[in-house]
């Protein structure tokens, strides 16, 4: 007699396994897609009424995701959408990606992912495997949602039914690495869990990177985020260090970046935007407290990126300083307020930060982004610019914060009176032109 977990690598190698994704956001649409284009039959979970009709009407509501695709899916059978976690009572794996955001007090709200496991875990059956994709600390899936599935399911980890976890490594608007081909790291429970959540995996996705242990692929996620979110501070305190020094550091990372091994380019800004970079080191440092050990790296850059969005406001202000202007009830228009160029995704978006500091200060507001036609976040309620260049004529100061690439730099510094430039958008028109203080 065939074991369960032969029975379950069977269904999904032949791709007859019906596959659930809970949360079909940014992470869990494409992933659904893709698993739906391999041929599977896959079914998204959310609570939002909104997501599940627009993808029941064919519709796609993620940047890179088309509709055209979608609805294809859709039309086919191949991909469909629910409120209700009891469809996946009739499915053979499930990946959850649901949001990981931290609290007011800086500790990672786990909530979303508490709650998935809860209504995910009575309709848990033998012969099925989930993933956790949702960025954590260390012994998240181990400590906090294998407990509750065992508890409320009786079935048996490794032996019923299978838990691994996989890292989301999503990066919107990235054409060349995708969903599909980004290599996936998976680690289980056990080493049958992350046999069969490989194996599962592999039938939609390019390379799988199996790991020894689900701690090992959460600790993996910390690392490459962690990694970037130090080198952005460095060089973000580097800005600040050529400011004084009377050196611009734009042209020092360039001359850098000439050498061809030992090193690699980072490049400031007005701070970090993103779920994954500004928030996941920060599990890893907050883990690492009740540990009693103090990850010093992760709170020094935390400290400068988290205060570049008001280092940002200083410039702004003293570039209106030398025009003999105060900031209070000047006109500033901010350009771009995406969380990085060409894509709509507002998470941690360092220009909500410098908007309120602004507002805070007695500056007339205004933004303008091609992918964001109306803000309605933290406390924001905005429409952008309808003509760019009319509002770039119009303000005191134009401050670029997202170098989106569908701008015309050269008629947006034509146009201006003032520009802090925090992204080098301009360029060497920026570094020439007596109009422009870049960051």
């Amino acid at each position: 007699m065939d074991s369960i977990k032969s029975i379950l690598l069977q269904k999904l190698k032949n791709k007859s396994a019906k596959i659930g994704v809970v949360g079909i956001g940014y992470v869990g649409l494409p992933l659904a897609v893709v698993f739906a284009e391999a041929g599977f039959e896959v079914v998204g979970v959310d609570p939002s009424e909104e997501k599940v009709k627009s993808i029941l009407r064919g519709e796609s509501y993620i940047l890179d995701i088309s509709t055209e695709r979608v609805k294809a899916l859709v039309d086919a059978g191949k991909l469909s959408a629910s409120t209700d976690y009891e469809v996946l009572s009739r499915v053979d794996a499930v990946s959850i990606c649901v949001p990981t955001p931290l609290r007011k007090t800086g500790d990672p709200d786990l909530s979303f992912i508490a709650s998935a496991s809860k209504s995910l875990a009575p309709h848990l059956h033998p012969g099925m495997v989930v993933v956790l994709e949702s960025s954590t600390y260390p012994g998240t899936t181990r400590e906090m949602v294998l407990p509750e599935m065992e508890s409320l399911s009786r079935l048996s980890v490794g032996k019923d039914f299978f838990l691994a976890f996989s890292p989301e490594r999503v990066d919107p608007g990235r054409e060349d690495w995708t969903t599909i081909n980004t290599p996936k790291v998976i680690g289980g429970i056990t080493k049958d869990c992350g046999e069969v959540a490989a194996a599962w995996y592999a039938q939609a996705l390019e390379r799988i990177v199996p790991v020894s242990t689900c701690e090992v692929a959460e600790m993996a996620k910390l690392l490459e985020n962690t990694f970037r979110m130090i080198n952005i501070g460095l060089v973000n305190e580097l800005a600040i260090m050529c400011d004084r020094l009377k050196i611009d550091v734009w042209e020092v990372i360039d001359a850098a970046a000439t050498k061809p091994f030992g090193f690699m380019k980072f490049t400031p800004g007005p701070g970090l935007g993103g779920h994954c970079i500004p928030i996941d080191p920060l599990y890893l440092s907050w883990k690492l407290k009740s540990l009693n050990y103090n990850a010093r790296f992760i709170e020094l850059a935390s400290e400068i990126n988290t205060n570049m969005p008001r280092y940002t406001l200083g410039k702004i202000q003293d570039a209106l300083n030398l025009h003999k202007k105060p900031l209070n009830g000047s006109q500033v228009l901010v350009l771009g307020i995406a969380y990085k160029p060409d894509i709509d995704d507002l998470r941690e978006s360092p220009a909500l930060d410098v908007i309120h500091l602004l507002k805070e200060k007695g500056a007339v507001v205004s933004y303008h982004d091609p992918y964001i036609p109306h803000l309605d976040h933290d406390n924001l309620c905005m429409d952008s610019e309808v003509d760019l260049l009319a509002a770039v004529q119009k303000a005191d100061c134009v401050a670029i914060i997202t170098n989106h690439s569908s701008y015309d730099y050269p008629a947006i510094l034509e146009s201006a009176s003032l520009i802090v430039d925090t992204r080098n958008a301009l360029g060497k028109m920026g570094k020439d032109s007596p109009k422009v203080v870049r960051l």
